[in-house]
Protein backbone atom coordinates (compact mmCIF):
# COMPACT_ATOMS: atom_id res chain seq x y z
CA UNK A 1 0.00 0.00 0.00
CA UNK A 2 1.27 3.46 -0.92
CA UNK A 3 1.84 6.07 1.77
CA UNK A 4 -0.77 8.88 1.57
CA UNK A 5 1.75 11.51 0.41
CA UNK A 6 3.04 9.21 -2.32
CA UNK A 7 -0.44 8.18 -3.41
CA UNK A 8 -1.31 11.85 -3.97
CA UNK A 9 1.47 11.98 -6.54
CA UNK A 10 1.03 8.73 -8.41
CA UNK A 11 -2.34 7.11 -7.78
CA UNK A 12 -3.83 7.36 -11.29
CA UNK A 13 -2.60 10.96 -11.61
CA UNK A 14 -1.81 12.97 -14.75
CA UNK A 15 1.45 14.93 -14.56
CA UNK A 16 2.66 17.93 -16.54
CA UNK A 17 6.16 17.16 -17.80
CA UNK A 18 9.00 19.58 -17.05
CA UNK A 19 9.80 21.25 -20.39
CA UNK A 20 12.64 23.78 -20.38
CA UNK A 21 11.54 27.11 -21.78
CA UNK A 22 7.89 26.02 -21.88
CA UNK A 23 6.46 24.98 -18.51
CA UNK A 24 7.25 28.13 -16.58
CA UNK A 25 5.17 29.39 -13.68
CA UNK A 26 2.49 31.00 -15.89
CA UNK A 27 2.04 28.03 -18.21
CA UNK A 28 1.88 25.67 -15.23
CA UNK A 29 -0.87 27.82 -13.73
CA UNK A 30 -2.89 27.49 -16.94
CA UNK A 31 -2.39 23.72 -17.04
CA UNK A 32 -3.37 23.40 -13.38
CA UNK A 33 -6.61 25.25 -14.04
CA UNK A 34 -7.24 22.89 -16.94
CA UNK A 35 -6.90 19.86 -14.67
CA UNK A 36 -3.25 18.76 -14.47
CA UNK A 37 -2.75 16.84 -11.21
CA UNK A 38 0.99 17.09 -10.56
CA UNK A 39 3.45 19.83 -11.54
CA UNK A 40 7.23 19.71 -11.94
CA UNK A 41 9.47 22.74 -12.35
CA UNK A 42 11.61 23.41 -15.36
CA UNK A 43 14.98 21.77 -14.79
CA UNK A 44 17.16 23.66 -12.32
CA UNK A 45 20.95 23.46 -12.31
CA UNK A 46 22.40 22.21 -9.03
CA UNK A 47 25.68 23.95 -9.84
CA UNK A 48 23.80 27.16 -10.56
CA UNK A 49 21.98 26.99 -7.24
CA UNK A 50 25.30 26.91 -5.39
CA UNK A 51 27.18 29.51 -7.43
CA UNK A 52 24.49 31.89 -8.79
CA UNK A 53 21.32 31.00 -6.92
CA UNK A 54 19.04 33.87 -7.99
CA UNK A 55 18.46 32.94 -11.66
CA UNK A 56 18.26 29.22 -10.88
CA UNK A 57 15.81 29.77 -8.04
CA UNK A 58 13.58 31.72 -10.44
CA UNK A 59 12.90 28.46 -12.31
CA UNK A 60 12.13 26.65 -9.06
CA UNK A 61 9.57 29.05 -7.59
CA UNK A 62 5.90 28.12 -7.60
CA UNK A 63 2.54 29.05 -6.08
CA UNK A 64 0.70 26.91 -3.56
CA UNK A 65 -2.11 26.61 -6.12
CA UNK A 66 0.22 24.43 -8.20
CA UNK A 67 0.65 21.74 -5.56
CA UNK A 68 1.51 18.92 -5.48
CA UNK A 69 4.71 20.36 -6.91
CA UNK A 70 8.19 18.95 -7.46
CA UNK A 71 11.45 20.76 -8.14
CA UNK A 72 13.62 19.08 -10.76
CA UNK A 73 17.40 19.28 -10.35
CA UNK A 74 20.12 18.32 -12.80
CA UNK A 75 23.83 17.84 -12.31
CA UNK A 76 26.60 15.27 -12.44
CA UNK A 77 28.14 15.24 -8.95
CA UNK A 78 26.48 13.54 -5.97
CA UNK A 79 27.84 16.06 -3.45
CA UNK A 80 26.67 19.08 -5.46
CA UNK A 81 23.22 17.59 -6.04
CA UNK A 82 22.83 16.90 -2.31
CA UNK A 83 24.04 20.37 -1.29
CA UNK A 84 21.67 22.01 -3.80
CA UNK A 85 18.76 20.65 -1.78
CA UNK A 86 19.61 23.07 1.03
CA UNK A 87 18.86 25.92 -1.40
CA UNK A 88 15.51 24.66 -2.72
CA UNK A 89 13.98 22.98 0.33
CA UNK A 90 13.03 26.35 1.91
CA UNK A 91 10.62 26.74 -1.04
CA UNK A 92 8.70 23.79 0.47
CA UNK A 93 8.20 21.55 -2.57
CA UNK A 94 6.17 18.36 -2.22
CA UNK A 95 8.88 16.22 -3.82
CA UNK A 96 12.22 16.42 -5.60
CA UNK A 97 12.84 15.11 -9.10
CA UNK A 98 16.22 14.22 -10.61
CA UNK A 99 16.73 14.86 -14.31
CA UNK A 100 18.54 11.94 -15.92
CA UNK A 101 16.77 12.22 -19.25
CA UNK A 102 17.52 15.60 -20.83
CA UNK A 103 19.12 14.88 -24.23
CA UNK A 104 20.43 18.35 -25.20
CA UNK A 105 24.15 18.70 -25.76
CA UNK A 106 24.84 21.47 -23.27
CA UNK A 107 23.48 19.27 -20.48
CA UNK A 108 24.87 15.95 -21.70
CA UNK A 109 28.34 17.44 -22.26
CA UNK A 110 28.41 18.30 -18.55
CA UNK A 111 27.81 14.66 -17.66
CA UNK A 112 24.24 15.38 -16.59
CA UNK A 113 20.80 14.52 -17.97
CA UNK A 114 20.75 11.44 -20.17
CA UNK A 115 24.53 11.17 -20.02
CA UNK A 116 23.95 9.47 -16.68
CA UNK A 117 22.23 6.59 -18.50
CA UNK A 118 25.77 5.56 -19.48
CA UNK A 119 27.02 5.88 -15.89
CA UNK A 120 24.54 3.97 -13.74
CA UNK A 121 26.90 3.83 -10.77
CA UNK A 122 27.29 7.61 -10.74
CA UNK A 123 23.53 7.96 -11.17
CA UNK A 124 22.95 5.67 -8.20
CA UNK A 125 25.46 7.63 -6.12
CA UNK A 126 23.54 10.83 -6.92
CA UNK A 127 20.22 9.30 -5.86
CA UNK A 128 21.73 7.86 -2.68
CA UNK A 129 23.33 11.19 -1.71
CA UNK A 130 20.12 13.10 -2.36
CA UNK A 131 17.99 10.57 -0.51
CA UNK A 132 20.25 10.87 2.51
CA UNK A 133 20.03 14.65 2.35
CA UNK A 134 16.23 14.44 2.20
CA UNK A 135 15.94 12.15 5.21
CA UNK A 136 14.98 14.95 7.57
CA UNK A 137 12.51 16.54 5.15
CA UNK A 138 10.61 13.33 4.46
CA UNK A 139 10.03 14.24 0.83
CA UNK A 140 9.72 11.62 -1.95
CA UNK A 141 12.48 11.50 -4.56
CA UNK A 142 11.62 10.76 -8.18
CA UNK A 143 14.04 10.04 -11.02
CA UNK A 144 13.21 10.85 -14.64
CA UNK A 145 15.22 8.98 -17.25
CA UNK A 146 15.08 7.57 -20.77
CA UNK A 147 15.05 4.15 -22.41
CA UNK A 148 18.80 4.28 -22.81
CA UNK A 149 21.49 6.13 -24.69
CA UNK A 150 20.70 4.57 -28.08
CA UNK A 151 19.02 1.51 -29.58
CA UNK A 152 22.14 -0.56 -28.84
CA UNK A 153 22.13 0.30 -25.13
CA UNK A 154 18.52 0.20 -23.98
CA UNK A 155 18.92 -0.25 -20.22
CA UNK A 156 15.83 1.38 -18.67
CA UNK A 157 14.80 -1.66 -16.64
CA UNK A 158 18.27 -2.32 -15.23
CA UNK A 159 18.75 1.40 -14.66
CA UNK A 160 15.41 1.70 -12.89
CA UNK A 161 16.25 -1.19 -10.59
CA UNK A 162 19.52 0.53 -9.67
CA UNK A 163 17.69 3.79 -8.92
CA UNK A 164 15.16 1.94 -6.77
CA UNK A 165 17.94 0.24 -4.84
CA UNK A 166 19.63 3.61 -4.32
CA UNK A 167 16.46 5.05 -2.75
CA UNK A 168 14.25 6.45 -5.52
CA UNK A 169 10.58 6.52 -4.49
CA UNK A 170 9.16 7.11 -8.00
CA UNK A 171 10.54 6.28 -11.44
CA UNK A 172 9.54 8.40 -14.44
CA UNK A 173 10.37 6.84 -17.81
CA UNK A 174 10.34 8.77 -21.06
CA UNK A 175 10.35 5.77 -23.35
CA UNK A 176 12.71 7.15 -25.98
CA UNK A 177 16.48 6.86 -26.19
CA UNK A 178 18.76 9.86 -26.02
CA UNK A 179 19.60 9.58 -29.71
CA UNK A 180 15.90 9.68 -30.57
CA UNK A 181 15.72 13.07 -28.89
CA UNK A 182 12.00 13.86 -29.34
CA UNK A 183 11.45 11.98 -32.59
CA UNK A 184 10.28 8.51 -33.47
CA UNK A 185 7.83 6.53 -31.40
CA UNK A 186 7.94 6.00 -27.65
CA UNK A 187 8.27 2.34 -26.65
CA UNK A 188 5.43 1.80 -24.20
CA UNK A 189 6.41 -1.87 -23.88
CA UNK A 190 9.50 -0.71 -22.03
CA UNK A 191 7.33 1.20 -19.53
CA UNK A 192 5.39 -2.04 -18.98
CA UNK A 193 8.61 -3.99 -18.44
CA UNK A 194 9.85 -1.44 -15.91
CA UNK A 195 6.54 -1.36 -14.03
CA UNK A 196 6.64 -5.15 -13.78
CA UNK A 197 10.25 -5.25 -12.60
CA UNK A 198 10.25 -2.65 -9.82
CA UNK A 199 8.38 -2.24 -6.56
CA UNK A 200 8.07 1.58 -6.65
CA UNK A 201 5.48 3.49 -8.71
CA UNK A 202 6.27 4.15 -12.37
CA UNK A 203 5.13 7.25 -14.25
CA UNK A 204 4.92 6.71 -18.02
CA UNK A 205 5.94 9.45 -20.43
CA UNK A 206 5.92 9.65 -24.22
CA UNK A 207 3.37 10.07 -27.03
CA UNK A 208 0.43 11.36 -25.03
CA UNK A 209 -1.24 13.38 -27.79
CA UNK A 210 -4.96 12.75 -27.39
CA UNK A 211 -7.32 12.35 -24.40
CA UNK A 212 -7.66 8.59 -24.87
CA UNK A 213 -3.87 8.08 -24.81
CA UNK A 214 -3.72 8.33 -21.01
CA UNK A 215 -6.03 5.38 -20.42
CA UNK A 216 -4.36 3.48 -23.26
CA UNK A 217 -0.95 3.89 -21.65
CA UNK A 218 -2.23 2.91 -18.21
CA UNK A 219 -3.93 -0.17 -19.62
CA UNK A 220 -1.02 -1.27 -21.82
CA UNK A 221 1.78 -0.64 -19.33
CA UNK A 222 0.39 -0.91 -15.81
CA UNK A 223 2.07 2.37 -14.88
CA UNK A 224 0.76 4.19 -11.82
CA UNK A 225 0.53 7.64 -13.44
CA UNK A 226 1.01 9.30 -16.80
CA UNK A 227 3.10 12.36 -17.70
CA UNK A 228 2.04 14.64 -20.56
CA UNK A 229 4.80 16.51 -22.37
CA UNK A 230 4.88 18.03 -25.85
CA UNK A 231 1.25 17.11 -26.50
CA UNK A 232 0.19 19.99 -24.26
CA UNK A 233 2.28 22.66 -26.02
CA UNK A 234 -0.28 25.04 -27.46
CA UNK A 235 -3.03 22.84 -25.99
CA UNK A 236 -3.15 23.23 -22.21
CA UNK A 237 -6.86 22.40 -22.44
CA UNK A 238 -5.79 18.83 -23.28
CA UNK A 239 -5.85 18.23 -19.52
CA UNK A 240 -9.54 19.18 -19.39
CA UNK A 241 -10.24 16.86 -22.31
CA UNK A 242 -8.36 14.03 -20.60
CA UNK A 243 -10.40 14.46 -17.41
CA UNK A 244 -13.66 14.53 -19.37
CA UNK A 245 -12.73 11.47 -21.42
CA UNK A 246 -11.89 9.49 -18.31
CA UNK A 247 -15.29 10.30 -16.86
CA UNK A 248 -17.51 9.87 -19.91
CA UNK A 249 -15.50 8.07 -22.59
CA UNK A 250 -15.77 11.13 -24.81
CA UNK A 251 -13.50 14.15 -25.16
CA UNK A 252 -15.24 17.52 -25.21
CA UNK A 253 -14.60 19.92 -28.08
CA UNK A 254 -12.99 23.01 -26.58
CA UNK A 255 -14.77 26.19 -27.64
CA UNK A 256 -13.04 29.14 -29.24
CA UNK A 257 -14.13 31.27 -26.28
CA UNK A 258 -12.42 29.00 -23.74
CA UNK A 259 -9.25 28.80 -25.85
CA UNK A 260 -9.06 32.59 -26.17
CA UNK A 261 -9.64 33.06 -22.43
CA UNK A 262 -6.92 30.51 -21.74
CA UNK A 263 -4.44 32.23 -24.10
CA UNK A 264 -5.17 35.69 -22.69
CA UNK A 265 -4.81 34.42 -19.11
CA UNK A 266 -1.50 32.81 -20.07
CA UNK A 267 -0.21 36.07 -21.55
CA UNK A 268 -1.44 38.12 -18.58
CA UNK A 269 0.22 35.85 -16.03
CA UNK A 270 3.48 35.80 -18.00
CA UNK A 271 3.49 39.61 -18.00
CA UNK A 272 2.81 39.71 -14.27
CA UNK A 273 5.63 37.28 -13.60
CA UNK A 274 8.29 38.48 -16.06
CA UNK A 275 7.37 41.96 -17.23
CA UNK A 276 5.99 43.11 -20.57
CA UNK A 277 9.21 43.02 -22.62
CA UNK A 278 10.20 39.48 -21.65
CA UNK A 279 6.60 38.29 -21.86
CA UNK A 280 6.29 39.59 -25.41
CA UNK A 281 9.41 37.72 -26.50
CA UNK A 282 8.55 34.45 -24.77
CA UNK A 283 4.87 34.45 -25.69
CA UNK A 284 5.73 34.55 -29.38
CA UNK A 285 6.73 30.90 -29.14
CA UNK A 286 3.58 30.02 -27.22
CA UNK A 287 1.34 31.90 -29.67
CA UNK A 288 3.01 29.96 -32.49
CA UNK A 289 2.10 26.71 -30.75
CA UNK A 290 -1.44 27.94 -30.10
CA UNK A 291 -1.91 28.55 -33.85
CA UNK A 292 -0.23 25.38 -35.08
CA UNK A 293 -2.37 23.20 -37.33
CA UNK A 294 -4.88 25.90 -38.22
CA UNK A 295 -5.47 26.98 -41.83
CA UNK A 296 -4.00 30.46 -42.09
CA UNK A 297 -1.88 29.94 -39.00
CA UNK A 298 1.41 30.65 -40.80
CA UNK A 299 0.31 34.20 -41.67
CA UNK A 300 -0.72 34.83 -38.06
CA UNK A 301 2.62 33.52 -36.82
CA UNK A 302 4.47 35.88 -39.15
CA UNK A 303 2.46 38.79 -37.77
CA UNK A 304 3.06 37.70 -34.17
CA UNK A 305 6.82 37.42 -34.73
CA UNK A 306 7.16 40.93 -36.13
CA UNK A 307 4.61 42.71 -33.95
CA UNK A 308 5.52 44.66 -30.82
CA UNK A 309 1.86 45.22 -30.04
CA UNK A 310 0.47 42.68 -27.59
CA UNK A 311 -3.17 43.39 -28.44
CA UNK A 312 -2.49 43.18 -32.17
CA UNK A 313 -0.92 39.73 -31.72
CA UNK A 314 -3.69 38.47 -29.45
CA UNK A 315 -6.41 39.83 -31.73
CA UNK A 316 -4.88 38.05 -34.72
CA UNK A 317 -4.78 34.75 -32.83
CA UNK A 318 -8.34 35.24 -31.61
CA UNK A 319 -9.59 35.99 -35.13
CA UNK A 320 -7.87 32.86 -36.45
CA UNK A 321 -9.48 30.61 -33.84
CA UNK A 322 -12.87 32.23 -34.35
CA UNK A 323 -12.64 31.66 -38.11
CA UNK A 324 -11.91 27.97 -37.57
CA UNK A 325 -14.88 27.58 -35.24
CA UNK A 326 -17.16 29.43 -37.65
CA UNK A 327 -16.03 27.14 -40.46
CA UNK A 328 -16.81 24.12 -38.29
CA UNK A 329 -13.18 23.04 -38.11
Amino acid sequence: MLLPALAELVDDKVWLAPLAGVTDKAFRAVCKRMGADVMVSEMVSADGLLHKPAPSLANARFDDSQRPFGIQLFGSRPDIMARALDVVLPLRPDFIDVNMGCPVKKVVNRGAGSALMREPQRAADIVRAMKNALAGAGLPLSVKFRSGWDTHSVNAVEFGLRMQEAGADILVLHARTRTQMYGGKADWALIAALALAVDVPVVGNGDIWEPEDVDDMRRQTGCSAVMVGRGVMGRPWLFAQIARFRLTGQADVISCKLKVECIRDHYRMTMADKGEVTAMKEMRSHLAWYTKGYAGGAAVRRLVNRSDDREEALAAVEALLLTQETDGS
